[in-house]
């Protein structure tokens, strides 16, 4: 029965991807900023992060509603602030939650400062979800089919995608040129569970018959692949959920590659280009590899037929399950990355050495201000995720620097967030928060990201900045 339960959870949930981290991308006084471009112009000696507490992050978001427009406490019943949600989503409308959570990092630098390269390394949790909007099942749920007679409910609506991963992770970047930083980043998966169905199709309609009261069809095409979960909705299992997940996250689950890209280059000592290209890569499933699917065609002629009772009329429940049966197949599958791609285009002024004489070029601590444009792209089921981001970049002292920006996206057109990293000694702190302007009620938000972290980092006395 638990089986039945998770399947039926997993098909009504949906799908999920990393977000665009909007503010640490760039932001090079902070080690981190390495995973969202590799090739980031980063000046540390070397570093290492405090283990768990390096890199903390959480996203979520939603579009087309908001927890407000189910859970305000107005006096509206709840069952008709649900409908009136689904009526005003569309097809594309989606939940997402991302975490991730840094196991240990550090990097550092090889060479002089004149030629030389960096090398980093570590491990991060992730959980990544997203939920599309049924919209036809949600409206065949919740209102029937007696007032949309004729309609074709469309299955294909269900796309889904669920994973909890570590990426073990080893970075290099190199000066190519004084003006020009580029960077590569290796990746191994290690899937701890996922669950994904994708090219479903199907439909269900309903249309008054010339012998009958009703004729109705039922098509269905679905599949859900899922690994790393068995164990768990077994009933004579003793998994240790704890020691599991513990194996699985090094590297014991299942296995995948991947790789990031990225540059920094400096056409004029204070104008900078970046671009990278993140999770480039894949996840082999076999094993605890379970394929649930609800394949066939049902045909049904007279009164609005019931699909859940076993005691029904003329048994039409068990004509359903014989015309579209439940089966477990156990097949090995490939799952993508989604993969990211970010560019930004930043202008500095204010030259912090008052015209002292120095040719350097691509320094970006020798500019109090900075002002630019950041573009993320993800890949998605059903169309990529996009976000402009325009930002304002200040170094306030010589050991707290701010980044504010404001961002454009399926979520929300007023999202202004704010960063800030400081220096105490050797000791590194951070803070990211986005939507500010939704924390006077969070309810009403419809996307929130926060991300912290706390490292040791190393200058070198050497290095002209």
């Amino acid at each position: 029965m638990r089986k039945e339960y998770l399947i039926l959870l997993l098909f009504m949930s949906i799908s999920c991807f990393s977000q665009n981290k909007q503010i640490l991308y760039n932001f090079s006084t902070v080690p981190q900023s390495l995973l969202t471009n590799p090739g980031t112009d980063f000046k540390y000696k070397y570093y290492f992060g405090v283990s768990l507490l390096s890199g903390v992050s959480l996203n979520v978001g939603s579009t087309g509603f908001s927890a407000y427009d189910l859970f305000a406490n107005n006096g509206v019943d709840f069952n008709i602030k649900l409908r009136e949600a689904v009526a005003s989503t569309t097809r594309k409308d989606k939940v997402t939650l991302n975490e991730q959570i840094e196991l240990f990092n550090g990097g550092f630098k090889v060479g002089d400062w004149q030629n030389h390269g960096y090398v980093s390394f570590g491990m991060y949790q992730e959980f990544d979800f997203i939920s599309y909007v049924p919209k036809d099942l949600a409206i065949l749920a919740l209102e029937g089919n007696s007032n949309y007679l004729g309609k074709r409910f469309d299955l294909g609506d269900l796309k889904l995608k669920a994973e909890m991963l570590s990426v073990l992770h080893f970075g290099y970047h190199k000066d190519i040129k004084e003006n020009l930083i580029v960077g590569a980043r290796a990746k191994i998966y290690s899937s701890i569970f996922n669950a994904t169905s994708s090219n479903n199709s199907g439909y269900i309609y309903t249309i008054p018959s010339t012998t009958t009261a009703y004729e109705q069809v039922i098509y269905s095409n679905l599949q859900l692949n899922t690994s790393g979960v068995s164990g768990y909705f077994d009933e004579n299992s003793d998994v240790d959920a704890a020691r599991d997940i513990k194996k699985k996250t090094f590297l014991g689950g299942n296995l995948g590659l991947g790789f990031d890209l990225g540059f920094t280059y400096y056409p004029k000592k204070n104008i900078q280009i970046t671009a990278s290209i993140l999770d480039v890569g894949f996840i082999r499933h076999s094993k605890e590899v379970e394929t649930f699917t609800f394949k066939g065609l049902y045909k049904y002629e007279g009164i609005n037929p019931s699909f859940n009772d076993s005691d029904a009329p003329s048994n039409i429940y068990q004509e359903f399950n014989d015309a579209i049966p439940l089966d477990t197949i156990y097949s090995k599958y490939t799952t993508w990355r989604p993969a990211k791609l970010n560019a930004s285009y930043q202008y500095a002024f204010d030259d912090s050495r008052a015209g002292a004489d120095c040719n350097c070029i691509g320094d970006d601590a020798d500019y109090k201000n900075a002002v630019g444009a950041q573009l993320f792209v993800m890949t998605a089921p059903r169309a990529p995720i996009m976000a402009l981001t325009g930002y304002y970049r200040r170094n306030v002292l010589s050991n707290l620097q701010m980044k504010a920006t404001y961002t454009i996206d399926s979520y929300s057109y007023t999202n202004i967030g704010l960063g800030l990293s400081t220096n105490l000694g050797k000791f590194n702190m951070y803070v990211m928060a986005d939507n500010l302007l939704e924390y006077r009620d969070i309810s009403k938000a419809n996307s929130l990201s926060f991300q912290f972290g706390l490292n040791f980092v190393f200058k070198d006395d050497n290095e002209p900045y």
